[in-house]
This record gives structure tokens, C-alpha cells and sequence, in this order.
């Protein structure tokens, strides 16, 4: 197998990179914030033995639920950052797969991955997430590449088992 696609600087395309890379990290601040605005609506609801000695419970489950908050809001504040900072990172590229590694090239960037080293594979609607460990590596861009390229990369990917066969993931970016 051997797949070369060009990337051209597009700044839609640089910002469509960075949302999903930053969706993919940044979901946890989701549920840690939904589980502290229900540990602090719990407490301020849940009658607490004893709540009239001592400092009152009432401005540290408000801190818990304010942060809990700030947390489910953080990643939206994140993404729009780095949507707006990668709009001015767009330079030409291309990449080169082939049975051994996944080359990218980025202005005069290179870098490679070797397929050894790639635990598994996400799907998104408009890329594939490379995962080396738990870490998302890099994307190869779907829309970019010819069709007949697609469903040889996808065919490779499945019969590693990095891909699953009926193509979904359990985690759509």
C-alpha cells in the first residue's frame, strides 16, 4: 500500500483539525463539571447533621457547584481559542502512507508514525484519529484523499485491528 494526498493551506482545515483534537481532550471537563453541580445541588438540598455548628456548608457547596460550572464551560472557551489561534497556522502539506508508518509534512515540519507504534484508530465524520497509546497522535483528513485511497487505508486499518470492521467506534469526535 502507498497513499500520497497533498494538503493545501486552507485555514478551514487547520481549524477543523484543532476542534476535534481539542474535543477529544477536553471532553472529561464535561462530566467532571456535571458530577460537581450535582455534588454541590445535593448538598445545598440534603439536609446535613450538625449544619448549625461550625461554618456554614451553604458557600462551599456554591463554590462546588460555580466551579463545576466554570468546568462544563472550559472546554467551550478552549476550543473557540484554539479554533481562532490555528486560522493563522495553515501552510501546505501532504501525506505519504504505506504499510510501514504514516509520513506528514507540514511547511518544512516532518514528522512519522510507525503503524508498530499506533494502538488504535477513531473515526470521525471527516478524519481519522491516530491513537499512539492513549494519546491522539495525529489525524489523516478523509476528505482529502481519493476515494479508492479511503477504502484501501480503511481495509488496512480493519485488517490490523485498529480499525473496527462495521467502521463504528463508540467515540465520534
Amino acid at each position: 500500500m502507498h497513499i500520497r494526498f497533498d494538503v493545501p493551506a486552507d485555514p478551514a482545515y487547520a481549524v477543523r483539525v484543532a476542534g476535534v483534537m481539542s474535543g477529544l481532550y477536553l471532553r472529561k471537563f464535561r462530566y467532571i463539571g456535571l458530577g460537581l453541580v450535582v455534588v454541590g445541588l445535593v448538598g445545598l438540598v440534603v439536609p446535613l447533621p450538625n449544619r448549625d455548628t461550625g461554618i456554614g456548608a451553604t458557600p462551599v457547596f456554591t463554590t462546588i457547584i460555580v466551579v463545576g460550572v466554570l468546568s462544563i464551560l472550559f472546554p467551550l472557551w478552549m476550543r473557540h481559542s484554539t479554533r481562532r489561534r490555528a486560522a493563522g497556522l495553515a501552510v501546505d502539506g501532504s501525506y505519504d502512507i504505506t504499510d510501514d508508518n504514516i509520513m506528514m509534512r507540514s511547511g518544512t515540519e516532518s514528522q512519522g508514525i510507525a503503524w508498530e507504534g499506533v494502538s488504535r484508530v477513531v473515526e470521525t465524520p471527516d478524519f481519522w484519529v491516530v491513537y499512539v497509546g492513549r494519546i491522539a497522535s495525529t489525524v489523516i483528513p478523509r476528505q482529502l484523499m481519493a476515494p479508492h485511497d479511503e477504502r484501501t487505508l480503511r481495509a488496512f486499518l480493519v485488517e490490523r485491528g485498529s480499525l473496527p470492521a462495521d467502521g463504528r467506534t463508540g467515540q465520534q469526535a
